[in-house]
């Protein structure tokens, strides 16, 4: 049987509006539980879920972690088992919020100007909904299947310890697939709201975070010592040191591949400089390249520099006790995402070269021994990325140019972090995205404030993943 014989003819315009209006309210009362991490207490958003997915005949768990507060929602659709199951995971837990920075209340869903308000609109939430409505419609629809279709809502992925990993390691068989979807690319709409490229990753750059502590002499504040005697002073020596410092370029596979995808549909000037990277005969023709690759490219500057790089930033500085006090001890915590092969002590040696200062110690933020996290850092950063030769990505690929006819499907990197690596280092292929048209200006408000998506674009992402998933998982 061909493609177009199994292929769902597509919706009227009519029809599929009021299906993209269902994905909205339920991302409305999805926003309205806050599951903000920490704590990331996500149960009371999973019964929710189990109250939707029951009573479709989804066969439900709820498993919570050794916290009491993180929990992951896994719902199953049976098909008749001629084909393994395919997974679609989004996390539901989101970041916190400066609540006085906000225009509205972060946690009520509005609706304004086309588009939906909240922590979590757009980074993950959104996409918990996309992929939640896709499974429900197959099951209201009485689809017959091919294979199981299991929805999962993550906890714990906004840098916890409960997450994927851990399900993973104690509830394997309630998540193993032959296939998956998770968070994780663009699909890039420029200012003429045209949708010309969408970046699906098949890796991820691995978040690492590191702790630097410095010691000295405590005492009055009324009688100084010298700065190299007192942690404070030591400290943002070492973060000034830190914070003027760039890692180098380097090319890995996965963006080696998303740069030659990107060559047929770049600008003469931005095609010159991959080629020159991709063709670099040293290191310094590498560094150069790089450079101008980045300063040529138009709106997506960041995102070139972070996926030719692996990127370090100070995030938390943590010391003193009362303000007529020279602190003993002062910390800072450094966020760094590390291209696939960069090893933590690699990532250790750089930071200490870079600050210069011996008696700084250097050390994985991690709840885990410096071993034990290591070695866990080791196996995934050597996790291989995702083939792109799977029934899954051609579903992709053919059901995004039924709604956006002049997208190109791009195979890339993800420049930060998901829960994906648990099926990765499974070799289980996992696809990220984000399901949804995004521009310049929501992806900004990522984690920052009136964190928003479009109710239109929500609407289009909710037919392409819901075509998408019936045609792999359709008898």
């Amino acid at each position: 049987m061909t493609v177009a014989e199994t292929a769902r003819p597509p919706q009227s315009d009519t029809a599929a509006q009021s299906e993209g209006d269902k994905t909205v309210a339920l991302l409305q009362k999805l926003i309205s539980f806050d599951t903000s991490n920490a704590p990331g207490d996500t149960r009371a958003l999973a019964e929710y879920l189990k109250s939707l997915f029951a009573p479709l005949g989804a066969e439900v768990d709820i498993f919570v972690a050794p916290n009491g507060k993180a929990a992951h929602f896994v719902a199953r659709l049976r098909g008749d088992g001629s084909k393994k199951p395919v997974l679609l995971a989004a996390h539901a837990d989101v970041v916190p919020v400066e609540r006085e920075k906000w225009t509205v209340e972060p946690f009520a869903g509005v609706e304004k100007d086309g588009f939906i308000y909240g922590r979590g609109a757009m980074d993950f939430k959104g996409g918990l909904a996309v992929f939640a409505r896709a499974v429900m419609r197959l099951a209201e629809e009485k689809t017959p299947l091919a294979r199981d279709v299991i929805f999962l809502a993550e906890a714990d992925e906004e840098q916890g310890q409960y997450n994927t990993g851990w399900l993973a390691k104690d509830h394997w068989d309630k998540i193993d697939a032959e296939f998956a979807l998770n968070e994780g690319g663009y699909v890039v709409q420029g200012r003429d709201g045209s949708v010309r490229q969408i970046n699906v990753t098949t890796a991820d750059k691995l978040s690492a975070t590191f702790t630097l502590k410095a010691t000295g002499r405590s005492g009055h504040s009324s009688r100084p010592f010298p700065p190299d005697e007192m942690a404070n002073s030591r400290l943002i020596a070492a973060l000034a040191r830190l914070a003027g410092h760039d890692p180098k370029v380097k090319i890995v596979p996965a963006s080696a591949a998303y740069f030659r995808a990107l060559l047929p549909i770049s600008s003469v000037q931005v095609a010159a400089d991959i080629t020159a990277l991709l063709n670099a005969r040293s290191d310094d023709d590498l560094q150069a390249a790089g450079n101008r690759l980045v300063s040529d490219s138009s709106g997506d500057g960041l995102l070139l520099h972070a996926l030719l790089r692996d990127t370090m930033v100070i995030t938390m500085i943590d010391a003193g006790i009362k303000p007529n006090v020279i602190p003993g001890e002062a910390r800072a915590v450094v966020n760094t995402r590390l291209l696939p092969g960069t090893t933590t002590d690699q990532m250790i040696a750089e930071i200490k070269q870079v600050i210069a200062d011996p008696d700084i110690d250097v050390s994985i933020m991690t709840q885990m021994s410096q071993k034990e996290a290591r070695d866990a850092y080791l196996k995934r950063t050597n996790a291989p990325a995702s083939p792109v030769n799977t029934a899954l990505y051609a579903a992709l690929e053919r059901n995004a140019k039924q709604i956006w006819k002049r997208a190109v499907l791009v195979p890339t990197l993800f420049e930060a972090g998901t829960d994906a690596m648990a099926w990765r280092e499974r070799n289980v292929p996992v696809y990220g995205i984000y399901p949804y048209p995004l521009d310049d200006d929501i992806l900004s408000r990522m984690h920052g404030n009136d964190e928003r998506i479009g109710v239109e674009q929500l609407r289009q992402g909710s037919e392409w993943i819901y075509n998408t998933l019936r045609e792999v998982a359709k008898k």
